[in-house]
């Protein structure tokens, strides 16, 4: 069974984010790449609402300018990185 494009995308979050030193962030695009290849730009905002969800349980937190800030109100570039750190 094929897994979902939600599937997907945490998978590639939480893989990239396993790559890097552990209190290092990466940009959604990364992740948008990873699983869309040239149509990258089109997975932005599912990479953004998966994010928020890994932000819900607990994995992950999204940064602006160092500071961790709520995705639902987050507007601009962000960064994930593991939560905790």
């Amino acid at each position: 069974m094929e897994r979902s494009l939600d599937d997907r995308l945490a998978e590639s979050i939480r893989g990239l984010l396993d790559n890097r030193a552990s209190d290092a962030t990466i940009c959604p695009s990364e992740a948008a790449r990873d699983v869309g290849g040239e149509q990258w730009r089109d997975l932005m905002e599912p990479t953004r609402r998966v994010a928020a969800e890994l932000v819900a349980d607990g994995e992950v937190e999204i940064t602006q300018g160092g500071n961790v800030v709520d995705p639902s109100t987050a507007r601009g570039p962000i960064r994930i990185r593991r939560a905790g750190k």
